[in-house]
């Protein structure tokens, strides 16, 4: 909240006048009225869709944030949303302000924290679910011992849904699995690891190596299409199986390790994700005469996206785990999803 009571002054953008006319001419002289206000209600509204959840979202009443609203349109003198029914959605004048006013509120917000360390901003962040699950726990565990004050928010979901995360500002940074992305996002090489097909020891194929043609007509336990494990999978097994007989499609990995374990199907998984059922003899690496799959793993972000300093400080740390230089992957983005 941007304050209250005497405090409750409007934190308005302006440029102080020095009395030198000269050296200030055009708009840059003139007092800018669009405040802080109006910017995070206009965001949060972007997020929620309404203008009822972004009152809430901001704690202030629906009747002010709808007049906030107003006076920021009115101010630029556009609209920044189609009226569709109840719901409010970006036009085009609202999509071209949205990364700016995220990125403004974003700076406003770490000005706001710059003396009062002993509560850093929250690091916000999106990760697939191998990633999420298996990867960056013990990274987390280990930035949380040195960054104590720094509160961490991990949303984990499939490949798609953390683009979506990212794209839309709900978090700072992303973690994927698979090559989609998205025209507002910058994608960095992160790590790699290695798909694996497994089975039950019991399995008719466990004492292999199976052939192309068994592994075709096998059943198969599959994670759902959206995944980049399941996108990373048909691009590996179509190229050198061909069409699988795919009978279950799950969004869990810990689903399909149990299924597998139980016999009903064949699986393919990230190493990292079963390493201890092989480790314990409850699945196994099935033999197969597939050549070796490796896949990259990516760090995502918001090209408009200001990152703080924690941010900043938690993409060094993932860096350093790989043991490369933080930034040393070249970036890549694409025009096209």
């Amino acid at each position: 909240m941007l304050g209250t009571g005497e405090a409750k002054k409007k934190l308005t953008i302006a440029t102080i006048m020095s009395g030198k006319t000269d050296q200030l001419n055009g708009p840059a002289a003139q007092r800018l009225r669009i405040n802080l206000r109006q910017l995070e209600v206009f965001a949060a509204t972007a997020r929620a869709g309404t203008v009822r959840a972004a009152a809430d979202q901001v704690s202030r009443s629906q009747s002010a944030a709808s007049a906030t609203l107003v006076e920021l349109e009115g101010t630029l003198g556009v609209q920044l949303f189609d009226r569709v029914g109840r719901r409010l959605l970006l036009n085009e004048n609202g999509r071209a302000l949205l990364p700016k006013a995220m990125s403004l509120l974003d700076r406003a917000a770490e000005l706001q924290g710059l003396f009062a360390a002993e509560h850093d901003a929250p690091l916000r962040l999106a990760a697939s679910l191998t990633i999420g699950e298996y990867l960056l726990p013990d990274l987390l565990a280990n930035w949380t011992s040195t960054h104590p004050a720094s509160p961490v928010q991990l949303m984990i979901g499939n490949t798609s849904e953390v683009i979506a995360a990212v794209a839309g500002f709900d978090v700072d940074i992303g973690f994927i699995e698979g090559r989609q992305t998205h025209p507002q996002l910058v994608v960095h090489a992160w790590r790699s690891d290695e798909l694996v097909v497994i089975a039950a020891p019991g399995h008719p194929l466990a004492s292999g190596p199976a052939s192309l043609r068994q592994l075709s007509d096998a059943t198969w336990a599959l994670r759902e299409h959206g995944s980049g494990t399941r996108e990373a999978v048909e691009r590996w097994l179509l190229e050198h199986v061909g069409a699988l007989r795919v009978a279950l499609e799950l969004g869990s990995p810990e689903a399909i390790k149990r299924l597998v374990a139980a016999g009903s199907a064949l699986g393919c998984l990230p190493r990292e994700v079963v390493a201890h059922e092989l480790e314990q003899g409850m699945l196994i690496e099935l033999a197969t005469r597939l050549p070796r799959a490796t896949r990259r793993l990516s760090i995502v972000r918001h090209r408009d996206k200001h990152l703080g300093r924690g941010a900043e400080d938690f993409l060094r740390h993932c860096a350093s785990s790989t043991g490369m230089p933080a930034g040393s992957g070249k970036p890549r983005a694409t025009a096209r999803r």
